[in-house]
C-alpha cells in the first residue's frame, strides 16, 4: 500500500503545473487579444476629447443666438457675435472657437491628442425661417436638418474622420447642406 502511494505521488509530481510551451501559448493569446483591444480604446479616447471640445462651443452658441435674435441675421464673425477673438476662446482640448456667418468652428489643440491637434469640427445653425424667437438648432457636421428648418451660415469645415465624431454628428448619407 505504501508503495502504491509513492508511485501515485511520483506520477503527480511529473504532471504538476504547466509546461513552458503551455505558458508561452497563453501569453501569446493574451498578447493578441491586447493588440486587438488597443485601437478600440484609442478611438474611445478620441471621441471623448472631441465631445469635451464641443462643450466649449456653447460660448459661441450663446453669442450667435443673441446676435441672430437682435438683428435677424447670422453674425459674420466673433466680434459681431459679441465674443472674444477666436484664439482667446480656449480650453484643455481646444485652441480656438471661431464664428463664420453663424457657423461655429472648434479647432483642437492644447492638450488634445496628436491625432486631433489642428483638426476642426463645425456646428452649423438651423433656424425656422422668419421666426427669430425660435431657438437655433445646432447641426454638427453631417447631422440631418430638422423638418421645417433651414441651415444658415458658414460652411462645414469638419475634417475629423467618422470614427472620431460623436454619433449625432455622423448623420446619414443623404444630408442636406
Amino acid at each position: 500500500m505504501i508503495r502504491d502511494r509513492r508511485a501515485i505521488m511520483r506520477a503527480m509530481d511529473r504532471h504538476a503545473g504547466f509546461t513552458w510551451i503551455e505558458l508561452v501559448m497563453v501569453l501569446a493569446v493574451m498578447g493578441i487579444l491586447a493588440l486587438m483591444a488597443i485601437p478600440v480604446l484609442q478611438e474611445g479616447t478620441l471621441r471623448k476629447q472631441v465631445k469635451e471640445g464641443l462643450s466649449l462651443a456653447d460660448v459661441g452658441k450663446a453669442g450667435v443666438q443673441s446676435a441672430y435674435g437682435l438683428a435677424g441675421e447670422m453674425p459674420p464673425d466673433n466680434k459681431a457675435a459679441g465674443l472674444p477673438e477666436p484664439e482667446k476662446i480656449v480650453g484643455t482640448m481646444v485652441s480656438s472657437v471661431r464664428v463664420d456667418n453663424g457657423a461655429i468652428t472648434v479647432t483642437f489643440g492644447n492638450n488634445a491628442s496628436k491625432v486631433l491637434s489642428g483638426r476642426k469640427i463645425t456646428l452649423r445653425p438651423a433656424v425656422v425661417p422668419d421666426q427669430l424667437v425660435v431657438p437655433i438648432a445646432w447641426l454638427c457636421h453631417a447631422a440631418n436638418v430638422p423638418k421645417g428648418m433651414e441651415v444658415r451660415g458658414g460652411r462645414d469645415e469638419t475634417d475629423l474622420g467618422n470614427e472620431m465624431l460623436p454619433v449625432d454628428c455622423r448623420g446619414s448619407s443623404e444630408t442636406v447642406r
